[in-house]
């Protein structure tokens, strides 16, 4: 096995208009989670760098290596930026950082600018924790719910399987989606009966039904969409009347990528999720730069 399979490109983009020698006001945020890592740096509101990799390891080590690949070639220094934000699992490890801020208020203002005024429900599909949140109509968190123990690690789950079938993690989403209809999902109830269950599909006589290499995937990504989709109905709960997710839908996090789960949660939602042309990953490392420097820039013209 290789570590190419399970593993998203990494990325990173610095704007060519921004004018080094008058930066104005320079806001960053850095969102080190457990399984990649990003940074965002914003003047005066507008997103002129970001970069996404993957964590590894070392903690400290992917902070620091973060916050230089969105810097690149901008003429920046640390010393020249304003104000940093550190947010999620490894927040502690961004030393440089200037404040610390919550994942759920992160990604909430990450996401309307990069989706939009018109988002109410951002799912921050990570690799270990699932986040809903719902918005206000302005960019204040209402309510959020996130999962309980036994969804966690999803979003790594998808990365082992990639791993063990030789597929790119990038191409699972579009190889489930090729089955005409949904073969009946893997374990619902915890990732760690629901990987064990899809590595026995590949044994005959596990169930009475052949499946394909196509289906079996199809049956780990709709079990994955189908706990995601528990905790956005505790959310919608929350509301007398409510039980359902209106338009202004948004995914966020490395997971937003698999079409196959998003497509099956749009499905099951009856609602089409908001587009970006921003990298979903990128949300939180947004949303801390823009708390970093206390402004709302509204929704970005460019992300890559």
């Amino acid at each position: 096995m290789t570590e190419e399979y399970r593993t998203w490109p990494e990325g990173a983009w610095q704007s060519e208009q921004f004018d080094g020698a008058r930066p104005g006001i320079v806001t960053a945020g850095v969102d080190i989670g457990t399984t990649s890592a990003q940074a965002a740096i914003l003047a005066e509101g507008s997103l002129i760098g970001w970069a996404n990799i993957r964590t590894g390891a070392n903690f400290k080590k992917a902070a620091d290596d973060v916050i230089e690949k969105a810097i690149g070639s901008s003429g920046l220094t640390l010393d020249r930026i304003d104000s940093i934000a550190a947010t999620g699992f490894g927040d502690r490890n961004a030393a440089y950082a200037s404040t610390r801020i919550d994942e759920v208020r992160a990604h909430a203002y990450g996401a309307r600018f990069m989706f939009g005024p018109s988002v109410r429900t951002v799912v921050d599909l990570g690799g270990q924790t699932v986040k809903a949140i719902r918005l206000h109509e302005w960019t204040g968190v209402r309510d959020f719910m996130m999962n309980d123990k036994c969804a966690t690690g999803f979003g790594r789950s998808v990365e082992e399987i990639a791993d063990l079938l030789r597929v790119p993690v990038a191409d699972l989403g579009e190889k489930s989606l090729r089955p005409e209809t949904d073969p009946e999902p893997v374990s619902t109830t915890c990732y760690a009966f629901a990987n064990p269950e899809t590595i026995g599909l590949f044994r005959t006589g596990f169930r009475e039904e052949t499946s394909s290499e196509d289906e079996i995937i199809a049956a780990h990504l709709f079990a994955i969409a189908w706990r995601v989709l528990g905790v956005i109905g505790k959310l919608a709960s929350l509301e007398i009347g409510d039980v359902s997710v209106e338009e202004g839908l948004a995914f966020t996090g490395g997971l937003a990528k698999n079409r196959g789960v998003t497509r099956r949660i749009e499905r099951e939602l009856k609602v089409s999720a908001l587009e970006s042309d921003c990298d979903p990953q990128i949300a939180g490392a947004i949303g801390a730069a823009l708390l970093a420097g206390e402004t709302d820039a509204g929704r970005s013209e460019r992300c890559s």
